[in-house]
């Protein structure tokens, strides 16, 4: 399959979510039902599914792990260097740094699919489960530095329960029921489609008046030097071709498009966080084939 097979469908999908957005008039309020369709139900769905139907071998996945981790909180130090490295207003600074190290689990999963199936997705999986914690712990920490709500923001993250019940199920191999599996598998089958939709949807083109240094920092960081580094650690750890692969792909994801959400609603520069958002998903249409042609 080639790069750009790989990767067109789920980009169009995106592209129709961004024009039905601006001309299908239907509103702010039926596009944040999706999104809150897709997080709190059908992605969460897709996760248990995949992960409780996998058997884990954390012997030899145990060197992606690292992979991601490391360059992960790479991308985190990176993120934190800007705050010294650039003299902005401290809510550009804490609203922005989330998108030095988040990244968008929906078009993860999607492109894991389309290159593996379940094995990829499994793998993709895995990392989800393991970052989602990790990044939401430092981007809530950024704007609240408030262990308390830091760790109910975590307890509560649809995503993070998703994958820790399946792997859960997995570990203790029990069975799912016909019924109970088949239901999941549409929802999953659901997920990826609307999930990107929603995307598109929520991307913001307008140009930004503030801050234009530090925010192509935040967006060389997630873009060119994460997925840099896993590319050098997973050739030094020799992982196998396919967690070579996922692992590179994880890191060169653009940014979640939650971070906006979080930014608002802690009280940050969420116009600043939308249009990182928007620019990283719209570079990664350029970057992302790069660094897949680099690890095929």
């Amino acid at each position: 399959m080639s790069i750009f097979t790989l990767l067109f469908p789920d980009f169009s999908l995106i592209l129709i979510g961004f024009l039905l957005a601006r001309h299908s008039h239907w509103g702010g309020h039926f596009w944040a039902g999706v999104e809150k369709l897709v997080y709190f139900l059908l992605f969460p769905a897709l996760l248990f599914y995949t992960t409780a139907r996998t058997r884990f071998d954390f012997h030899a996945t145990g060197h992606l792990l690292q992979v991601a981790i490391i360059a992960t909180i790479a991308g985190m130090l990176l993120g934190w260097l800007a705050k010294y490295l650039f003299k902005t207003a401290p809510r550009i600074f804490e609203s922005g740094v989330q998108t030095a190290f988040r990244f968008n689990s929906y078009i993860a999963l999607a492109i894991a699919s389309r290159l593996a199936g379940d094995q990829g997705t499994a793998l993709m999986a895995l990392l989800i489960g393991f970052l989602v914690p990790l990044c939401n712990m430092a981007a809530v920490y950024a704007l609240a530095h408030n262990s308390g709500r830091l760790l109910k923001e975590i307890a509560s993250n649809p995503l993070v329960v998703g994958t820790a019940s399946g792997v859960i199920v997995s570990l203790l191999d029990i069975p799912l029921p016909e019924g109970i599996a088949a239901t999941l598998s549409r929802l999953g089958n659901a997920a990826i489609a609307l999930g990107l939709l929603a995307v598109g949807a929520g991307m913001k083109v307008s140009a930004i008046h503030e801050a234009k240094g530090i925010a192509a920092y935040f967006l060389s960081v997630k873009l060119l030097a994460l997925p840099a580094i896993a590319l050098v650690l997973g050739r030094w750890l020799e992982l196998p071709a396919l967690q070579l692969q996922i692992a590179v792909i994880f890191c060169a994801l653009p940014t979640a498009s939650s971070a906006y959400v979080l930014a608002a609603r802690m009280g940050g520069n969420g116009p600043f966080v939308a249009f990182l958002i928007s620019a990283s998903t719209v570079l990664s249409v350029l970057s992302l084939p790069i660094w897949l042609a680099l690890v095929r």
